[in-house]
């Protein structure tokens, strides 16, 4: 074996710039696996990260004839006494937030310009709020006794050219299917970093949004944070009741999961092509080492070695250039994830159905998509051996001989 791979390496040695470019091009194909890799993984995982922090949470308790589609407020379909069961929930030892929240559909109005939003009233106390107040860019999060203000995201603000003190007037839904109006003062300006959730959420004070909505002392949800994401199926077994439904963060975000699954099998498919593609690269050198060798291939066929062992040295040269071609690829591909990691590349608004996208994304490289990656693509190499080895040991000895004069 190591006579193989000492003669393998001479071999490449006799033309190392296509040697070199050959172990390259592999090289550059595995670096964009990786990155595609890493940037779809940050990209999912990015996006179900906000849709929990900032909308589903780990858990959520509602009424088990609530439509979170119609934003329903009428009492039959909300939770009562909201604040006294978020506290019961929050005694729970692997609860880390419960607070309610109410939600609703309204309308922006300022001047002649109006603006569709989704009203959401909170406890502006509870550490739910977390991602909301650390992204304040001016003013300040309304009081949980204000009855007049509101806060907005910084994009809706910048399309109606409003600021902190301004004022705007929001109609809101009622749990008797009227439409109430009232004049808001704007406390504070937020933004996330996420566009579609920034440019249509207004947030209220609970109790005002339960006011101006009649929907009394009646929350949409409790929203639940966990110490560890992965109890939340036992946590939800136990916080089951009469009239209540309580929907985990995976059954919230199933569409979610899905399409990460989906964007996945469909990934397989494209490295696959991507691999191929460089794998040409590989049969093309290799093949043009039979011919450039035909001779020497007919001298050692004629003093005794088998076809199998001529197949193995092809191998072997193969074997040669995956594992340069690898550690050229881990190397710029370790070097483009990191800019990606740290950097992210800036998408904007870019609205896409059940998904939570940020400003940017940022990649995020797995373990085990880097040893698969490297792995298939070591396999795909010794695999583009297989041609150019078995034209090799199909030489007759005598023709090889003559083809060499």
């Amino acid at each position: 074996m190591i006579q193989l791979l000492k003669m393998a390496y001479r071999d490449l040695g006799r033309n190392r710039r296509r040697s070199f470019f050959s172990a390259l091009a592999l090289g550059m194909g595995l670096a964009l696996l990786l990155l595609m890799a890493a940037v779809v993984e940050g990209e999912m995982r990015g996006s179900l990260e906000s849709t929990i922090r900032l909308e589903s949470g780990h858990l959520q308790v509602r009424a088990d004839t609530y439509d979170e589609v119609k934003t329903s407020l009428a009492w039959d379909d909300l939770i009562e006494n909201p604040i006294g069961i978020a506290a019961q929930i929050a005694a729970l030892a692997q609860v880390e937030i419960a607070t309610p929240r109410l939600f609703a559909s309204g309308i922006v109005s300022v001047g002649d310009e109006t603006e569709g939003v989704r009203v959401i009233g909170v406890d502006p106390s509870s550490g739910a709020n977390a991602p909301i107040r650390d992204g304040l860019v001016a003013g300040d999060f309304p009081a949980a006794d204000d009855r007049e203000g509101v806060l907005l995201g910084q994009p809706l603000a910048d399309r109606l050219s409003l600021h902190v003190g301004d004022q705007v007037t929001l109609l809101i839904n009622t749990s008797n299917g009227d439409v109430d109006q009232q004049a808001f003062t704007i406390r504070g300006l937020y933004s996330t970093r996420t566009p579609t959730y920034d440019d249509r959420t207004v947030f209220l004070p609970l109790a005002k949004a339960q006011a101006i909505t009649r929907a009394e002392d009646h929350a949409s949800t409790i929203l639940v944070i966990l110490h560890d994401r992965q109890q939340a199926e036992a946590v939800a077994a136990a916080l089951q009741g009469p009239g209540l439904l309580t929907v985990t963060w995976q059954k919230a975000n199933e569409l979610l999961i899905q399409t990460e699954q989906f964007a996945k099998a469909y990934m397989i498919v494209l490295y696959l092509i991507v691999l191929g593609v460089t794998a040409t690269v590989i049969v093309n050198t290799l093949v043009m080492a039979v011919f450039e060798r035909t001779r020497e291939i007919g001298i050692l066929s004629a003093i005794g070695m088998r076809q199998r062992r001529i197949m193995a040295m092809f191998f072997a040269e193969s074997g040669l250039l995956g594992v340069g071609g690898i550690a050229l690829g881990l190397g710029i591909g370790g070097l483009l994830v990191v800019y990606a990691t740290k950097q992210g590349f800036y998408i904007g608004n870019m609205g896409v159905t059940g998904m939570m996208l940020g400003e940017r994304i940022y990649a995020y490289l797995t373990v085990q998509d880097t040893l698969t990656l490297t792995v298939v693509a070591f396999i795909v190499t010794l695999l583009a051996a297989l041609y150019p080895a078995w034209l090799a040991a199909r030489l007759e000895p005598v023709e090889a001989l003559r083809a060499g004069q």
